[in-house]
This record gives C-alpha cells, structure tokens and sequence, in this order.
C-alpha cells in the first residue's frame, strides 16, 4: 500500500511579527540559539555599517530627487505655455480670416448702398454695415489683447527657462558630488551588503521580517543590540534585571527587552 507523503503547512509570515511572538518558534538548542544570536548580531553591525555610508551622502539624494523634481514642473509648465500660445496663435488667425471676410461684406454693402432708391433700403443696409464694423473692431480687440497675452507668456516661459538653466547647474553639481561620495564608498558598501545578504539567509523568513519590522520601527535602526553601561539595553537604555544579565552573559538563550523589544546579545559570549 503507497503511503502518503504529509506536506510540511508552514506557518504564513505576519507583518506584525516581533521577537516576543517568536520565542516559542526560537531553538530550544543552546548551541543553535547561540549561532542564531551571534548572526543577528553580525547582521545588525553590517546593516549599521551600511548606514554610516549611506549618511556620508547626507541629504544630497533628496536634494537631487527635489531638483530633479522641480526642473521637471517647470518644463511642464514651459510646455504647457508653449501650448497656450499656439491656441492663441490659432485666435488670431481664426479672428484675422474673420477681419478679411466682413472687409469683403462691408465692400459690398457699400457698393450696394451706392444704388439705393429708397430710404428704408438705405436705412437697412446703413445698420448692416455699422454691424460688420462693429463686428470688425471686436476681432481687432481680441487680436490685440491675445498678442498681449502671448507676450505675458512668453516673457514667463523665458523667466522659467532662467530658473531651469539655475537649476540645472545646481543639480549637475549636486550629482558630481553625490557620484564622487558613491564611487569613493562603493567596494565598501557591496562588500558589506554581500555580507549582509549571507547573514540574511542563514535567518529564517519569520525572524528577519521581525528584524527588518523593529529596525524600520525605531529611530536607531537597532533591532539586536548589547548591554550598555553595564546594566541596562543598548537600544532604549532600559535597567536589565540582574537574572536576564546573566542570561545575556551566558549568550545560550534569547533575550528580549521588556520594554523596547529588541534582542539583547552578548557579543563576546563564545570567548
């Protein structure tokens, strides 16, 4: 008879998840609780170190980012501009083919009112030809004033284009230097998150997203941390009671902070 093979349900990873929620799923083994620890820890000083690096570059690739943004509204504006008065453009051609079409009804109404016999005709044609000259100086106007407002426009997109030339020396500047600071710290910064990424997968799906959680949670980025000054939590500076100090000394079992969370480790547990 064929047995069965039972499929391992493997616990889904909550976004939520923290080290208190993991003790129980945590190695009952001293010696693999040991080499678990001494691996978040080592994880904890190469993402510590990353972070010196990436704070060399200080505020320069928001700085970048913002310029870049900026230069970027602004040529949508140009753009935009550039369109506008291309649709006054087409006002004013629209308006003089409208100029051209009353001169000519104005120039037969006038040849027309050179034959009238009556007054009445006279009267009707007279008040044609005050509309159509009326009617002209109404185009003439919103030719002139369109004009005005292509010259606003374009008095505008020439401000706008200054402040883009601005900027883009500003942002080639601001990219030389962010480049120089890169190039000057990229074998470092490769070789730590390679280190990085091999630490990472010696830890188990559960653990790191709690790890990445409380590190993304803090101010300090500590999700494993020592015993600072003797007695209290290298992350919220908490006292330790005297029976979890030595259990942090001992580096056999996992110890987490009542009242930050964190992991507290004995990096010298192993000498």
């Amino acid at each position: 008879m064929a047995t069965t093979k039972i499929k391992k349900v493997e616990t889904p990873i909550d976004e939520r998840e923290t080290f208190v929620s993991l003790q129980k799923s945590f190695a009952e083994d001293s010696a693999a609780v040991q080499e678990k620890l001494k691996t978040l820890y080592e994880l904890q000083e190469a993402d510590n170190a990353i972070e010196k690096i990436v704070q060399l570059r200080g505020e320069l690739p928001e700085e970048v980012a913002g310029l870049e943004a900026e230069i970027a509204a602004m040529t949508a504006k140009v753009a935009q501009l550039n369109a506008l008065i291309e649709e006054y453009a087409k006002s004013i051609e629209s308006n003089n083919e409208t100029i051209v079409e009353l001169d000519e009804q104005i120039a037969r109404y006038q040849s027309q009112i050179e034959n009238i016999a009556n007054s009445r005709e006279y009267d009707s044609i007279n008040k044609e030809l005050e509309n159509q000259g009326l009617l002209r100086q109404i185009a003439e106007k919103h030719i002139g004033e369109t004009r005005v407002a292509i010259a606003e426009r374009k008095d505008a997109i020439e401000d706008i284009e200054r402040r883009i030339e601005i900027r883009n020396i500003d942002l080639e500047a601001k990219k030389e230097e962010l480049a120089n600071i890169i190039e000057s710290t990229s074998v470092e910064e490769d070789k730590l998150k390679g280190k990085r990424d091999a630490l990472a997968s010696k830890i188990d799906a559960r653990t790191m997203s709690a790890y990445d959680r409380i590190r993304a949670s803090v101010r300090n980025h500590l999700a494993v941390v020592p015993v600072y000054n003797g007695d209290s939590c290298g992350g919220c500076f908490n006292t330790i009671t005297p029976q979890r100090l030595i259990d942090v000394a001992s580096g056999k079992k996992l110890i987490i902070c009542e009242h930050c969370g964190r992991i507290i480790v004995n990096p010298e547990a192993e000498e």
